[in-house]
């Protein structure tokens, strides 16, 4: 017994070497674990709006691309979905992550005309989320609110800012954790499109 415990610590040493080889060989970033949900559908959710709590977005308008009304269920081509991949960008107002990244998804929104964003703002008070959105400007097409967490927990979100893509099939092709950049828009959502 006494030979084995003086080894463990080698053979813990070993385990964690293997690991880290592994992760370089196959050019896998730690920082950026791989989404179970990659080619999957969405997961089911529901959320409220920030702006009208009567007005509601599921998981089931953005798999069917089925418009979302307004008021007195009036259209308008800000909350068409219709033959559109989705953006969901999981934020919050105490989020500063969230805030470098924020006016890259106004060029997201005016240079891809086949986009819907939907901001999710997640475990933050509407009010704050209102004040946010209303100082930085709000590039969103739908805020949904979730306030509890359980849509983030859906996603797998592992912390803020957090961005996936679905396409007009209602599956989930490209998730990002953290911030985004031009880089990164350029480099590899500019392409999905």
């Amino acid at each position: 017994m006494n030979k084995v415990l003086k080894f463990l610590p080698l053979i813990l040493l070993i385990t964690v070497c293997i690991f880290f080889l592994l992760f370089i060989i196959f050019e896998k970033n730690p920082s950026n674990p791989p989404s179970a949900l990659l080619n999957k559908e969405i997961p089911e959710f529901s959320t409220k709006s920030l702006y009208n709590k009567y007005v509601l977005l599921s998981s089931e308008n953005i798999r069917r691309n089925v418009n979302l009304p307004v008021n007195n269920n009036a259209y308008t081509n800000e909350n068409n979905i219709q033959n559109k991949y989705t953006i969901i960008n999981f934020f919050a107002s105490w989020c500063t992550p969230c805030r470098a990244e924020h006016n890259l998804f106004f060029e997201i929104k005016n240079n891809y005309q086949n986009v819907f964003l939907l901001g999710i703002a997640h475990k933050d008070n509407p009010k704050d989320s209102i004040k946010y959105l209303n100082e930085e400007g709000n590039p969103y097409s739908f805020v949904g609110l979730d306030q509890d967490g359980k849509i983030a927990l859906e996603f797998g979100v592992f912390g803020l800012p957090e961005t996936f893509i679905i396409n007009n099939n209602g599956k989930i092709i490209f998730k990002h954790i953290g911030p985004l950049t031009k880089e990164i828009i350029d480099d590899e959502i500019s392409i999905l499109f």
